[in-house]
Order: C-alpha cells, then sequence, then structure tokens
C-alpha cells in the first residue's frame, strides 16, 4: 500500500469514495438534464459554491481558529506550567449540528417556510409539519451533542487530574 499513497496521495478506499461520488454526481446530472431543470440547478450550484467559499468558510474558520485559541488560554490558566490537558472545544460540539440543522433547512426550506405551493394538493401529505419537526430534530442534534461533550470533557479532566 506504501506506493499506491505515495502516488495517489491517499489510501484506496479514498480513491474508491471520491470515485463513487463522481458517478452518483455524472448520474444526477443525467437526470437533471433530462427534467429539462439543468439551468436553475446549475446556478443554485454555482451559487452556492460562491456563498460558501466567500461567506461561510471565512467565517467559521475565523470561529473554528479564535476558539481553538481560548481553550489554550484558558488551559494554561488552570495550571501555570503544567502541560495543558486534551482540549476538547465546545465548537466542535456545536459545529455538527449546526450543520446538520443548516444543511436540513437547507434541502427543506420551501417546506418548512411552508412556501411550497401545490404540495398538498400534489402529494395529498400535509406541509404544516416541517417547522416542528425541523425544531425537534435541531433540538435533539444540540442535545445530544452536548451530552457528548460533557462525556468527554469528564473524561479529559479525569485523565489529567490522574497523571
Amino acid at each position: 500500500m506504501g506506493p499506491f499513497r505515495r502516488i495517489y496521495g491517499a489510501g484506496p478506499l479514498h480513491l474508491l469514495s471520491a470515485l463513487a461520488s463522481i458517478a452518483v454526481a455524472g448520474y444526477a446530472a443525467v437526470e437533471i438534464r433530462g427534467l429539462g431543470g439543468a439551468g436553475s440547478v446549475a446556478l443554485w450550484f454555482v451559487g452556492s459554491i460562491v456563498v460558501h467559499d466567500l461567506v461561510l468558510l471565512p467565517v467559521y474558520s475565523l470561529v473554528q481558529r479564535v476558539a481553538g485559541r481560548l481553550a489554550r488560554v484558558d488551559a494554561m490558566r488552570a495550571r501555570p506550567g503544567a502541560p495543558p490537558p486534551p482540549a476538547v472545544l465546545l465548537i466542535d460540539h456545536l459545529r455538527v449540528p449546526a450543520m446538520v440543522a443548516g444543511l436540513l433547512f437547507l434541502l427543506f426550506f420551501p417546506s418548512i417556510l411552508q412556501r411550497n405551493g401545490g404540495y398538498e394538493d400534489a402529494s395529498g401529505l400535509q406541509s404544516d409539519v416541517y417547522l416542528e419537526r425541523w425544531l425537534a430534530i435541531t433540538a435533539a442534534l444540540f442535545v445530544l451533542s452536548g451530552v457528548l461533550y460533557a462525556i468527554r470533557r469528564g473524561r479529559s479532566a479525569a485523565a489529567y487530574a490522574s497523571r
């Protein structure tokens, strides 16, 4: 596996997953083209790339950098001269549920905001439950992440105290 990793730069599983992603994206592009909505999908895709790269990436990179520095300062304040405990950053436990909730909102925002004209007529399903369900999922994600943070923080503190 050494020569493959040296030539490719990652393991074979990475290459396999990248090829599978390209295949799925190609299939989706063919299906969208067949439906006649390729122009609007391309516009949405380019817009999302621009918003991510020019707005979101700098913002969450800055937040991550500030959080990392605050964690190091907090660790050094705990015991001057002692090596800092392994950092369990709160920002890491806020970022994942926020990203999942944001992605769910992005996928279902017409239904969440009840701007999905004709949905009830076409499907026969109620569309007024999406906001409550999205809020419940978001709350559950943050609660689960908070519990995981408390467990990890407790283990980190216990391991540091036993040294």
